[in-house]
């Protein structure tokens, strides 16, 4: 999912957020950057957080680990 502020908040940051099940939030952000999403935004000027989350089905916790780019 990629999320870009609107224009009149263009000092804020745009996030891109990988998702997984009973994985690591390291192989949500691999993801992220395996399929070169941050090319979607490469008219965007700033900075992009780049978020994996991941949810453990058996003890209910989830991690996260977010990365910054700057465009």
């Amino acid at each position: 999912m990629v999320f870009l502020p609107k224009k009149k908040y263009a000092d804020k940051p745009a996030m891109i957020v990988e998702l997984k099940w009973d994985g690591t939030a390291d192989t949500a952000l691999r993801q992220i950057r395996d399929k070169h999403c941050t090319e979607a935004l490469k008219d965007y000027k700033g900075n992009i957080f780049c978020v994996g989350i991941t949810y453990d089905r058996g003890s209910k916790k989830h991690t996260c680990r977010i990365e910054t780019e700057t465009m």
